[in-house]
């Protein structure tokens, strides 16, 4: 067998350290780190509550204001004793969807509510305008910011309830998460 390496330069203040990776372990760091993942979702975690954890930290990470849904997730998994690290994977992975559902959020919120009309908005082009425009400008984000969110809320609890459903489903299939159901 022909053993591949690479070299890792790892950089400290001090010094340069430079040691061999050996690419054929690399099974073994993964098999080592799907049994150290066995024994965390063991640790009296179910399908059913991790299919709501995951889908809480999805849905909530989808909130349409960047830099809430992180803490908001913290906050729920203390609050309902969810998984901490599992919830914040899920609303990680959620981020980029965060990003891309805030322009149609915004405007079916709009559609929904409308509270401000295009036309009406403020988009001042100097410093001295905007420092004339700033309750002005608060007050029009603040409602575009409620119109996306009351129309995340309408999407929030049918989209939490199929991704439980189906994230139940599929957690089921997983042999260590199947000996954990009796404890749910």
């Amino acid at each position: 067998m022909v053993r591949v390496q690479k070299f890792h330069c790892t950089l400290n203040l001090f010094r340069i350290y430079l040691r061999k990776v050996d690419m054929s372990n690399l099974m073994q760091i993964l098999d080592n780190i799907k049994r150290k993942a066995g024994v965390w979702l063991l640790q009296g975690i179910s399908p059913r509550r991790l299919a709501l954890t995951l889908a809480v930290g999805f849905v909530v990470g989808c909130i349409p204001v960047v830099g809430l849904p992180t803490a908001l997730c913290a906050m729920i998994a203390l609050g309902f004793r969810l998984n901490q690290p599992a919830i914040q994977a899920a609303n990680y992975l959620a981020m980029p969807f965060q990003v891309a559902l805030i322009l149609p959020l915004v405007r079916l919120g709009a559609k929904i509510i409308p509270v401000a009309t295009r036309h009406s908005l403020v988009w001042p082009h100097s410093p001295a305008q905007i420092l004339s425009h700033t309750p002005q400008l608060v007050l029009q984000a603040g409602g575009i910011a409620g119109q996306a969110l009351f129309a995340w809320l309408l999407l929030a609890i049918p989209v939490a309830v199929l991704l439980t459903t189906a994230l139940t489903a599929v957690l089921r299939r997983i042999p260590v998460l199947a000996a954990a159901e009796a404890g749910d």
